[in-house]
């Protein structure tokens, strides 16, 4: 009969190869898994790019759209600017128009009111013409002053 010696180095030797076939199959099944994962993980991606793709696209043209509606608001805001100017312009021309008549006719009455009292109390024709004068000038005055306050013509 032969027997075989089975000696320390042998037993090394063996628990190593079984050492290494568990780390390959180990490594194998690590390696399957993984590329399960990434074949799952590729086809998420491209799900994902088929469904996210055109709803980039609908985006964009709805803000293609928003921008096109902004810049007829945009003329239309301009327009609106410009027929406030033609208005306030029309309506500063009326104004200054009306006013300066206005505050003659005030001044007038004030004057002949004042050049009346004047010449009832002192019966000096003169007098009473200057002090007529001097106030139709102070409520000219008063009236452009009043004006200016407010922000009216010739402001």
């Amino acid at each position: 009969m032969l027997v075989a010696a089975f000696t320390w180095g042998d037993l090394w030797r063996l628990a190593l190869a079984v050492f290494l076939l568990a780390v390959g199959i180990g490594s194998a099944y690590f390696l399957v898994r993984l590329g399960g994962t990434a074949g799952r993980l590729s086809a998420f991606i491209s799900g994902a790019e088929e469904e996210i793709l055109p709803v980039i696209n609908k985006v964009g043209g709805s803000v293609d759209r928003v921008n096109s509606q902004l810049d007829k608001v945009d003329r239309m805001t301009d327009s609106a600017v410009d027929a406030v100017v033609s208005v306030d312009s029309a309506v500063r021309t009326v104004s200054s128009a009306v006013t300066r008549p206005v505050q003659k006719v005030s001044g007038f009455a004030a004057g002949v009111s004042y050049g009346a009292a004047d010449f009832k109390a002192k019966h000096d024709w003169k007098h009473a013409v200057q002090s007529g004068k001097e106030a139709a000038a102070r409520r000219e005055q008063e009236l452009t002053d009043e004006l200016h306050d407010v922000g009216g013509p010739g402001s």
